[in-house]
């Protein structure tokens, strides 16, 4: 019996399946791997890929935070963000990770009030996870590159 998966923001549905055989979730703790008649389970999410298995297909997700749910064969997500490969502007994704990169190393002469590496670092891991989940769907596997 495969996993019936619902993906869920405050804005939206970003995707949802009733054919999942394997999902691989990036936890608060780690990664996750969710197979059919997995024990239940509640997480926080992480920034990060997630995969979604269905047969041969495999289908790539930035995750940007939030909780999951795993109960009787149903996986719910409700994510602060989530954008599937196909919705991921390249461009956009590397320039975001430049301009973090750039207050990362105190080059951006634009910040007012000093530099907040906190929000610096988290925008430099979404846009990681943005460019690794575009880069899968271009090639099929994730690059080694960041």
């Amino acid at each position: 019996m495969p996993l019936k998966l619902s993906i869920v923001t405050a804005q939206r549905t970003v995707l949802e399946r009733d054919d999942v055989t394997k999902l691989v979730v990036p936890a608060a703790e780690g990664q996750i791997t969710v197979l059919p008649h997995h024990a239940a389970l509640m997480s926080s999410l992480a920034i990060g890929e997630m995969l979604v298995y269905s047969g041969n297909d495999v289908d790539a997700i930035a995750i940007h935070g939030g909780f999951f749910q795993v109960l009787n064969d149903e996986v719910s997500i409700l994510a602060d963000a989530a954008e599937a490969a196909d919705v991921i502007d390249m461009e956009r994704a590397e320039a975001a990770r430049e301009r973090a990169e750039r207050r990362l190393q105190g080059r951006d002469t634009d910040l007012r009030g000093g530099l907040d590496v906190l929000r610096a670092q988290f925008a430099m891991q979404r846009a990681m996870a943005r460019i690794k989940v575009a880069r899968r769907r271009r090639t099929g596997a994730p690059s080694a590159r960041p």
